[in-house]
């Protein structure tokens, strides 16, 4: 398994570095697109949807996408929803089985929709902003960080299961070392960037809260999939499962991470 989860990796690294900072704007909307709706595919397996319901989803993720584009006032709007929605997933997850009455089909459904589509724009957004390129690789680095930190110190010092319900590898010492690590990224960035004082406070905690929604995206998934019953949400990435499984820590850490940039600088 780990074996396969490397070599996996050593393929797909650069096809996305290739295609997060190569590829022009216009071409990067479709391609991040296609990313997304395959993501749509297997939420529909979440939510147990026949082929019916399956196209149905995908048409309406479609439909959403489009019109975020042509409506912009609309599609910033739609980011900021879904950072509440994070805050009542957040309810969810901590209160996860006894919340599980409000996940079945009908609201998975809604969910998937609010989870996928407004981070793919705040993705969007991000890059096209001023600076994009450095802030789409600082949002990825602290996904990242937050998943290696925490697996680092989950691995040596975890004792304590954060929420055994719903996800229960993880640990409260691995929470804590994955969010050091994206407060050591964001203070980071801040002196790369030469940021005054101020700024560089006030990146470094939005990356503590864009960690601390990372950990939450893939709470959710892993709620839902015990829900649904499964360990993947697919097979297409060897070793490591499906494309959510790889994105779902983005789809909450993306829009959180949006939100920030626009209110300490305007995007």
């Amino acid at each position: 398994m780990l074996k396969q989860r490397i070599l996996t990796a050593v393929v797909l690294a650069p096809l996305a570095l290739i295609a997060l900072f190569g590829l022009p704007q216009a071409w990067f909307v479709w391609v991040l697109a296609a990313v997304f709706l395959y993501g749509g595919l297997e939420w529909a397996n979440l939510c147990q949807l026949s082929k019916m319901g399956t196209a149905l989803l995908l048409a309406a993720m479609s439909g959403l996408m489009w019109g975020l584009l042509a409506l912009p006032q609309l599609a910033q709007l739609s980011v900021w929803l879904a950072v509440v929605f994070w805050g009542v997933a957040l309810a969810l997850v901590l209160g996860y089985p006894g919340t599980a009455q409000w996940c079945r089909k009908p609201a998975r459904i809604l969910m998937g929709l609010v989870v996928l589509v407004p981070a793919w724009y705040a993705m969007l957004d991000i890059r096209a902003g001023e600076g994009g390129l450095a802030m789409l690789l600082m949002l990825l680095l602290l996904v990242w960080g937050a998943d290696i930190g925490a697996y680092a110190a989950g691995k040596n010092f975890g004792r304590n299961k954060l929420l055994p319900a719903v996800s229960p590898g993880k640990t409260r010492e691995g929470l804590w070392g994955g969010l050091l690590t994206c407060a050591l990224i964001g203070l980071g960035f801040a002196v790369w960037l030469e940021l005054s004082l101020w700024v560089g406070v006030q990146l470094a905690v939005l990356a503590l809260l864009t960690g601390m929604a990372s950990v939450l995206g893939d709470l959710l998934e892993s709620m839902l999939k015990r829900e649904r019953g499964i360990k993947d949400s697919g097979r297409i990435l060897p070793g490591h499962g499906g494309i959510l499984d790889r994105i779902d820590s983005l789809t909450a850490a993306a829009p959180v991470f949006a939100v920030g940039l626009a209110l300490i600088w305007g995007y």
